[in-house]
């Protein structure tokens, strides 16, 4: 069978290897009739890839983030006193408190607002305010900050 087709199988090959070195040569060609061109293309990708490089190495934050542990000691023997001073100096409401100390037993925005009888959003609120004047982003830091503070037990 190979024998058959053998001078097509030649004749097909010695094309392509023809018409491969036409195009190395055109190449070669558009090589030298352009080269500016073309290693003004090389010199501004080098130096695209370098920018890119250095404006990343050069712009990341240089930010040091050290934890602190730090253990708290708190009487247990003594009775819970709510520090009524900085509740008025952080302007925390009757109803804040409230939310607050409900939050902290770990209830859920409905199961806090089916308590107290108000709407979820009420609660929303509430809780916007209390991360605000406490100056938290979240639940757990919020109850945190108070036991730490002396406004719930």
């Amino acid at each position: 069978m190979f024998k058959k087709y053998q001078l097509l199988i030649w004749y097909g090959l010695s094309l392509a290897l023809l018409l491969a070195l036409l195009r190395w040569m055109e190449l070669k060609y558009l090589l030298y009739e352009h080269a500016f061109e073309v290693y003004a293309v090389f010199i501004a990708v080098f130096f695209l890839i370098i920018g890119i490089w250095l404006s990343k190495k050069l712009t990341r934050p240089k930010i040091r983030t050290e934890v602190m542990e730090k253990i708290v000691y708190r009487d247990t023997s003594l009775p819970f006193e709510l520090n009524q001073k900085l509740v008025y100096e952080l302007g925390i409401s009757s109803r804040e408190m409230e939310v607050l100390q409900l939050m902290a037993t770990g209830l859920s925005n409905q199961e806090i607002a089916a308590q107290l009888f108000v709407s979820p959003n009420t609660i929303k609120t509430h809780l916007a305010r209390l991360f605000e004047k406490l100056d938290v982003g979240k639940r757990v830091q919020a109850i945190e900050k108070a036991k730490r503070l002396g406004l719930i037990p």
